[in-house]
């Protein structure tokens, strides 16, 4: 479970520990899904990329502050992984348009995290643009010391070089991924907003994409996607989750 964007809970940060309101209410909420539910669940930590257009242009940061901002967050997010109590780090790059120096900070927050990932060997979601080739982006964590694998590409295609990709469950980039044959995880961005009761899918939607790729003969990819790359990215068991007490 990745955190909320910092604003949609009310914090207009100032320093990297105004985050932990943030943080700790995600880990509260981990830790009630995981008491209530089957299975269970992990958070993963850091700050929306998106922030950095928010400090810029509505609260009249220059780059580098929003920079030296964010590195901070992330720098607080790490001390969770650090004592367990988060999986990950979340960082990444702006999904639109933006100048050249806000690009440039946004890509040094990005090398920031891995940098922790590194340190702490622990994964690094990515939200940023579209792409089926973020090579680069992979490079910059293997120069950091994190081996490349452990960045996830949230949002992805069923094409991706580079990270591994976190493809969304829709049947089209599901079967390409699938029948790419390398390794993938699977997700819905599903944000639990009352005005969007849904967006961007739903959280049945997983199970129902994971039964269509049995249907379909891709047994083999539903192995992948929940049981191999879970444990080759993020370090965890998800077939020991199923026994409980």
């Amino acid at each position: 479970m990745v955190n909320k964007p910092s604003w949609h809970l009310g914090v207009d940060a100032e320093t990297g520990a105004d985050f932990r309101t943030v943080f700790e209410r995600t880990i509260e909420i981990v830790d009630e899904a995981a008491s209530e539910l089957e299975g269970d669940a992990w958070p993963v930590l850091g700050v929306h990329p998106g922030l950095i257009t928010r400090l810029v242009d509505d609260r009249g940061f220059d780059p580098e502050e929003a920079r030296d901002l964010m590195q901070a967050g992330i720098d607080v997010a790490a001390e969770y992984v650090d004592s367990g109590a988060a999986l990950a780090l979340k960082s990444g790059r702006p999904h639109y348009e933006v100048d050249d120096d806000v690009w440039a900070a946004s890509n040094a927050v990005m090398r920031r995290a891995f940098e922790h990932g590194a340190e702490l060997d622990c994964a690094v979601q990515l939200h940023a643009e579209a792409s089926e080739d973020m090579t680069e982006v992979a490079d910059w964590a293997a120069d950091a010391g994190m081996p490349s694998h452990r960045v996830v590409k949230h949002y992805a295609g069923g094409r991706l070089e580079g990270p591994t990709p976190s493809v969304m469950a829709d049947k089209d980039r599901l079967r390409t991924a699938a029948e790419r044959g390398e390794p993938f995880l699977m997700e819905t961005d599903y944000i639990d907003d009352p005005d969007r009761p849904g967006a961007v899918l739903g959280p049945k939607t997983v199970p129902r994409r994971v039964r269509w790729l049995l249907e379909n003969g891709f047994e083999e990819a539903v192995r992948m996607a929940h049981v191999e790359t879970p444990k080759r990215v993020y370090g965890i068991d998800t077939e020991a989750t199923l026994e409980r007490d």
